[in-house]
């Protein structure tokens, strides 16, 4: 008999069982089209072949606090390299791999004002070889998790001194006057339990807006759910808002907000350890919105947009309506009044019941409800910006789960995956049983999506069901047309904006990596290999009604871009079946083996590699697997082939 090649179509199909996505070759080629590839792990296609995913490494050492969900990057007119990381508990300019704290702040009080006599006194309590610092500030307004600074404090008297004391805490609250910060690893002494010379009359805490939980909490009962959710008497469900950063530089300032949040505005002269302020409170503020859900700048003649905001002409002028729209004046940030005399205005979508996103496309904003899609264009005065309708319907994951890629928006929905390319579509999807009948809808705010614009490439990362982090990726591959996934690569954040050298995310271990650089994991700053494999479905090893006997292969395995310090290898696996209703045999192999190492056998070329390997396989289905785990491997299958002989009708498996 002939060799065989064995050729599988492109992209991962989890729409059928393993079977049926199998199709018959060519009964007069020597070439076996043995269907589709059915699962993967930390694998691509370039060029229809499959291949393992670049690798990452961490951006420095430094990490931040909270989990990170939101990035922006941008360049000032100095040259700088900016990154806006925005986390459920600060926020952060991330530059050269430092992480400055610009984390607005929401009060700043001296906690002694209200001693007897004013400014006297000592607001830190201590207690005997304890980290555990007690705080008094009267109506101090904070919750458990968020963070305060002190300036001013001259220390205990013992080893709890000025430097420690000055500094920025986690706090946790005891009642609405007190609250406790752990100055770990410093104990207090018997000087510092006596509080003389006192801590200082004079120290300033410097309150910071206050935290979000890291993850969507449900609540359940009373008061669970929104006014009318539920019958009287049922408790409601409902769950914790998860902060939600946007983001986007006005000119080389950044503006910035969380949903349901104040916009607040970073000025680049002033320096990486500025913090940001509330836009109300610039220069020539005028009717600047109070509260928003998200903030916008356009491309077109530059115009500051709120998507949900205060309606200041309304009767409750500081409450949000999560459908109202509005924008600034023409290259201004203060300016919200309109008048003759600017291009500030406001708009009202119709249709949903709240904004979720917005995106820039070529020549139109789009925006995102919770139902409808529209189109935002600028039209110029009177109107300013117009809206038209582009789709009803629809649904949208959350407010992260879009992304735009070669002008085309992509979106993630409740149940399926759209697309608008001038208009709305449902985009094909093969595994989307897969990713739909096992995701956590409880937490929708986590999903995000993000690009990979040199491998053509939408990402899509979510939690799956009974799992509050992110464990799984979806990737569509525009360029090809064809779907693939992955699991337990936690990001919670991606940014593919072109101006550094490599994508860029925010892992769980509260840092940034450079996406695609090397081949190994790198996030801890110890190298570790990626497990990656690609699997097909089933196919006939013969034709279908007779057992067939595999006892060669000859792979075809490319090692380009692995470690020369190592030697890269792959393991590779056939799985034989007695039918497609069957589990595989067992024992896989009849004195021999089933399984066989690929190897590169030189550094240069590097395509040289293992030429044939033996294996003893028999039966109707088989399935083809090729996995690696090793330091330094970076491998790209092409069209191994085989060696097969018809075997018989029946026979022992």
């Amino acid at each position: 008999m002939p060799l065989k090649k064995i050729i599988f179509r492109s992209g991962l199909n989890r729409e059928n069982t393993r079977y049926a996505s199998e199709t018959m070759g060519n009964p007069d080629s020597n070439t076996n089209v043995a269907g589709g590839w059915y699962d993967a792990e930390k694998v691509r296609f370039r060029s229809g072949s499959p291949e393992k995913i670049g690798g990452w490494a961490r951006i420095s050492t430094e990490i931040f606090i909270g989990f990170c969900r939101s990035l922006w990057n941008w360049v000032t007119l100095g040259g700088l390299n900016l990154m806006g990381v925005g986390t459920n508990a600060k926020f952060y300019i991330e530059r050269d791999g430092s992480y400055n704290d610009i984390t607005p702040l929401r009060a700043t009080v001296n906690p002694m004002l209200g001693a007897q006599p004013p400014g006297t006194g000592n607001p830190f309590t201590a207690t005997l070889s304890s980290s555990i610092i007690t705080v008094t500030d009267v109506a101090h307004g904070g919750s458990t998790d968020d963070y305060v600074t002190f300036s001013g404090a001259v220390g205990l008297g013992g080893v709890v001194t000025a430097t420690v004391l000055n500094a920025n805490y986690k706090i946790t609250v005891i009642d609405a006057n007190s609250y406790t910060i752990d100055i770990s690893p410093v104990l207090a002494d018997a000087t510092d339990v006596s509080g003389s010379p006192g801590g200082g009359a004079a120290v300033i805490a410097y309150y910071e807006i206050q935290s979000s939980p890291p993850v969507q909490v449900p609540l359940a009962g009373w008061g669970g759910g929104s006014w009318g959710t539920a019958a009287w008497g049922v408790g409601g469900t409902s769950n914790t808002t998860l902060r939600l950063w946007s983001q986007a530089n006005f000119g080389e300032d950044l503006i910035f907000a969380y949903r349901g949040g104040v916009m607040y505005y970073w000025d680049a002269t002033a320096g990486l350890t500025t913090r940001g302020v509330p836009v109300t409170t610039l220069a020539g503020a005028s009717n600047v919105p109070v509260i928003v859900n998200s903030v916008f700048v356009s491309d077109t003649s530059r115009f500051v947009f709120a998507f949900g905001a205060n309606d200041y002409l309304s009767a409750t002028p500081t409450a949000l309506d999560p459908m109202f729209i509005r924008w600034s004046d023409q290259e201004s940030v203060v300016d919200w009044t309109p008048s003759p005399t600017n291009q500030a205005g406001s708009i009202r979508l119709s249709h949903g019941s709240t904004i979720l996103a917005a995106v820039q496309a070529r020549q139109e904003i789009v925006v995102f409800t919770d139902s409808t899609i529209y189109s935002l264009q600028y039209q110029g005065p009177p109107v300013v910006w117009g809206s038209q309708l582009l789709g009803d319907n629809i649904s949208l994951q959350g407010p992260n789960a879009v992304a735009i890629a070669s002008g085309v928006v992509y979106w993630m929905g409740v149940d399926k995956f759209y697309k608008y390319d001038g208009r709305v579509q449902t985009l094909r999807c093969d595994v989307r049983e897969y990713i739909f009948s096992n995701i956590n809808t409880e937490q929708n705010l986590q999903v995000f999506a993000s690009t990979s614009e040199g491998f053509n490439e939408v990402w899509w990362f979510y939690c799956t069901a009974g799992s509050n982090t992110i464990n799984r990726y979806a990737v569509y591959n525009y360029g090809e047309d064809i779907w693939y996934y992955g699991t337990n690569l936690g990001r919670t954040a991606w940014n593919d904006s072109g101006l550094r050298s490599y994508p860029v995310a925010a892992t769980y271990s509260n840092n940034l990596v450079y996406q695609e650089f090397g081949v190994d994991d790198d996030e801890s700053g110890t190298p570790a290999p990626i497990t990656s494999y690609i699997e097909s479905s089933q196919f006939d090893i013969d034709d279908g009604h007779n057992f067939g006997f595999i006892w060669r292969v000859l792979p075809d395995v490319t090692f380009r871009n692995s470690s020369a310090a190592v030697t890269p290898q792959v393991t590779l696996t056939l799985t034989p079946f007695q039918n497609s209703g069957t589990g595989a045999n067992v024992p896989a192999s009849t004195a021999g083996t089933s399984t066989s190492t690929v190897a590169r056998t030189s550094v240069a070329p590097v395509d040289e590699f293992t030429g044939q390997v033996y294996m003893r396989v028999r039966g109707r289905q088989i399935t083809f697997r090729i996995e690696s785990n090793n330091l330094g491997t970076q491998w790209q299958l092409g069209a191994p082939r085989i060696d097969i002989k018809p075997d018989g009708r029946r026979g022992n498996t």
